[in-house]
């Protein structure tokens, strides 16, 4: 069996930057131990599928090890692939995912805004094991849907982080963001998510929907700009509206080609 495939560097404006994710379009469902095969098989962050439904598309998204409720680069890498190269028409698409509804327009060539269900973290006290993990105390910790989110003192601080993966892998959450705020930017991050076999993730499209309302009520604007400091890098515009997120980047197709299997 042969299934077209495509890589997208998301949130990059240029090829080996940002995140990379695979893209799968599909007309009808594989088996989902199929598809885990196959994200598995790719080894990267994430790897998409979309069928088509309704006006739209239901989406799903696998990292290497398990099935995640929701990610914003592979998201934002398979718009980019309808606007592209699979001549999707109109100026918005819809997906229907396990975390809803998610539109994602297109703003100008390569550029995309997702609308996303924003995530207002609480605080908590913070869990030994996350100094542990990250090897700094944090300001202040908080816990979202999915995530703990660890706020520290500066953009150098997070970019020094030489974190203990088997110690945050032992969190009972999808994995520990850190942040703070940036030299040139609103704020910067880096994410940990060795629960779901990706150690540190290059540009994190969903850790933002919990960050932008924390450095949105900080900072006192509901617009911002974020940078993620892994080694690849990348740029994420962030609004919050209401109950959403609106997450703005660029994306990039790398590789075109047939999975066969």
């Amino acid at each position: 069996m042969k299934l077209r495939q495509f890589q997208v560097d998301a949130f990059a404006a240029r090829p080996f930057e940002g995140n990379p994710a695979a893209v799968v379009p599909l007309e009808n469902w594989l088996p989902d131990e199929l598809m885990q095969a196959i994200a598995m098989e790719n080894n990267l962050a994430e790897t998409a599928f979309f069928v088509p439904e309704s006006e739209g598309f239901r989406l799903r998204w696998f990292t290497p090890a398990v099935e995640v409720d929701l990610c914003g680069h592979a998201t934002l890498a398979s718009a980019h692939i309808l606007f592209q190269h699979l001549n999707w028409s109109q100026d918005a698409i819809p997906f229907f995912t396990r975390s809803g509804k998610l539109t994602v327009n297109r703003v100008s060539d390569r550029a995309y805004a997702m609308n996303f269900p924003a995530d207002f973290a609480r605080r908590v006290d913070t869990p030994p094991v996350i100094v542990t993990g990250l090897g700094v105390e944090p300001l202040e910790v908080l816990r979202g849907k999915d995530d703990y989110l660890a706020v520290l003192s500066g953009e150098e601080e997070v970019l020094n982080l030489q974190p203990d993966f088997r110690a945050i892998g032992s969190l009972s959450s999808r994995g520990l963001i850190a942040t703070a705020p940036g030299k040139e930017v609103d704020f910067v991050s880096r994410c940990f998510f060795p629960q779901s076999g990706i150690d540190e993730d290059p540009v994190t499209g969903s850790a933002h929907t919990a960050m932008t309302p924390y450095w949105s009520a900080k900072l006192g604007k509901v617009s911002l700009k974020a940078r993620q400091l892994s080694r690849r890098g990348g740029e994420v515009g962030c609004t919050l509206s209401g109950d959403r997120v609106i997450l703005e980047g660029l994306a990039v197709t790398v590789l075109e080609g047939t999975l066969t299997y």
